[in-house]
């Protein structure tokens, strides 16, 4: 498996992302994560609309948590036709159980824990310690990547309003 050096950091230490690094014009890869209710979901399944794909680490730590609760509340801004998906390497059950108490409802919590098919295919897999890297992936109804942020240091959010903007500017 491919290893990419000195795309992400924490607190200034490089880590290694296994994977192919997604790029702005590749066709999004197919891949396979489980949702809360333990039911395996495909990007395919969102065919024909506009994907805001967010990744982090683990929901139980402050970022990841934030993140997650910013991309919730952008996505209620968003065209119908917009979905938001935010994976992470945390079981469906901490998932659910963090969107419960937060009220968290929507975005679609993936759980990328059993194959670790869309970090591999990504390029968001941190190889030290098999969670994924922050970042954003925006895919057009095409099916073509339009935006992608691998954030540099894991210990900082994403640009969420490049992000926005970029999915605002999709036809």
């Amino acid at each position: 498996m491919k290893e990419n050096k000195n795309v992400v950091f924490v607190d200034g230490t490089p880590l290694t992302i296994l994977g192919t690094m997604i790029k702005v014009g590749d066709t999004a890869p197919e891949f396979k994560a489980i949702d809360a209710s333990m039911r395996e979901v495909k990007l395919s399944d969102f065919k024909g609309k506009k994907i805001v794909i967010t990744t982090f680490p683990s929901v139980d730590t402050k970022v990841c948590s934030l993140q997650l609760k910013h991309f919730n509340k952008e996505s209620t801004k968003l065209d119908k036709d917009v979905v938001v998906l935010s994976i992470s390497k945390d079981l469906p059950f901490a998932l659910s159980r963090f969107c419960a108490a937060e009220g968290i409802s929507s975005v679609h919590t993936l759980s990328d824990y059993r194959d670790s098919e869309f970090g591999e295919k990504y390029g968001f897999l941190i190889k030290e310690n098999k969670l994924l890297a922050r970042g954003v992936v925006i895919v057009n109804t095409e099916g073509k990547v339009a935006y992608v942020e691998y954030v540099k240091e894991l210990t900082d959010e994403p640009d969420y309003k490049t992000a926005m903007d970029a999915v605002k500017k999709l036809k």
